[in-house]
């Protein structure tokens, strides 16, 4: 095995890539001789950056050219009971984030919802996509295409199914636009959030169409999935899990908890989330979903970039004669339970917590479950944003905690 001096020394001259040291050396001494590397050219201790509890090697299939882990502070916030489809009992939420008080707000939603009995959740639908996209000569081809593809769902789904155990094709969509057709594949793919799975069953399933239509292959990607990006199409029709979480809140516990009155709080949710968020034009009509799916999809090793879809939500509130009734919808909520960020060390326990991690029985239940708690946990978080809004307790619940 070669020194680490000697690499370190090659590095500083050129002769070595930072990506070639695990050719020579382990995992933890590659990240290590990384680290001094970049101490060394930037004049920056790295110290805090070096020291992490977890095998370098169990990073491997997350991360490249790794120097050390960046620590986000993880709360816990519940417990809640959830009355869901598929996570049924009593919860604690880990949220990692660096904003202070969001657990708080985030707590005190949920000590409402307890004290109510809990809320209601469940997975209305599912789906991961990937939609490709073909050139054609014109329109005329573009429908032989799509009547192809529409009459040969079954040879599709052969395809795309024997490149995975677990995947499932439940359909293709197409799309045509001038000399473009698109194709937007949706799967089943259990506890798996499914976005690699997805894309390795498209891309064979968009060899038999090219083999058989007039249609050739521009990117496997034609952003009508849509991924990790804002889309109408996520708010409409879906991509991973859509789950709605509601609640029915006693009118004297809105007043003790939330330190405000149901009509206040209906009139706060439809000026602000509402018409507030439709003047804007926003794809979300909420009031900060995406602060409790990002600390959420951080704590369980979830793709922290799809907080972009997983927070296109609307909040609805609605004064009853016995109290306050509060949802929220999610139309693109991307969870996983099983695979990529979900086997790192800290973020298995942050499902641990929630009893949630690996496979569910049967398959697909425990993102199912994760999808269902993240919803209560977005619709604790929208009671006491939209409470503190309307009782003007923001700013000093801030200042209170020093933030």
């Amino acid at each position: 095995m070669t020194a680490p001096a000697d690499l370190l020394d090659r590095l500083r001259d050129g002769e070595l890539r930072l990506y070639e040291l695990e050719d020579h050396v382990d995992a933890e001494t590659a990240a290590e001789i990384r680290r001094r590397f970049v101490e060394d050219e930037t004049g920056t201790a790295l110290e805090v950056v070096g020291s992490y509890t977890f095998d370098a090697a169990d990073a491997e299939a997350n991360i490249e050219n790794m120097v050390g882990a960046v620590q986000v502070p993880v709360g816990v916030a519940g417990p809640v009971t959830v009355d869901g489809s598929a996570a049924n009992g009593e919860f604690y939420l880990p949220l990692a984030t660096t904003e202070g008080a969001l657990v708080a707000s985030v707590n005190r939603g949920l000590s409402a919802i307890e004290n109510s009995g809990g809320a209601t959740a469940r997975v209305t639908d599912s789906g991961m996509t990937r939609a490709p996209v073909f050139r054609v000569a014109g329109v005329a081809e573009a429908e032989t295409v799509v009547e192809w593809v529409d009459g040969n769902i079954d040879r599709l789904r052969e395809t795309a199914e024997s490149t995975t155990s677990h995947g499932e094709l439940l359909g293709v969509d197409p799309y045509v636009v001038g000399d473009n057709v698109f194709l937007r594949f949706v799967y089943d793919t259990k506890d798996a959030m499914g976005m690699n799975m997805a894309t390795i069953a498209t891309r064979q399933a968009a060899d038999v169409v090219e083999r058989e239509t007039p249609a050739e292959l521009v990117a496997l990607s034609g952003n009508l999935c849509t991924d990790k990006k804002p889309a109408a199409i996520n708010a409409v029709e879906g991509r991973g899990r859509t789950v709605t979480a509601d609640v029915v809140l006693d009118r004297d516990l809105v007043g003790e908890t939330l330190n405000t009155t149901p009509e206040a709080m209906v009139e706060g949710n439809t000026r602000k989330n509402l018409v507030g968020s439709a003047k804007a034009a926003s794809l979300g009509f909420n009031a900060h979903a995406a602060n409790t799916v990002a600390a959420m999809y951080l704590a369980t090793g979830q793709d922290e970039a799809q907080v972009v879809e997983g927070a296109n939500a609307i909040t609805t509130m609605d004064a009853r004669e016995d109290g306050l009734y509060a949802s929220v919808s999610l139309a693109s909520l991307e969870v996983g339970t099983v695979g990529g960020g979900t086997k790192l060390p800290t973020q298995s326990e942050g499902l641990d917590v929630l009893g949630l991690r690996g496979g569910g029985d049967p398959a697909g239940s425990n993102a199912d479950a994760l999808a269902e708690v993240i919803a209560v946990g977005v619709l604790a978080g929208e009671l006491s944003l939209v409470a503190a809004f309307c009782s003007r307790h923001l700013s000093s619940a801030h200042e209170e905690l020093g933030r």
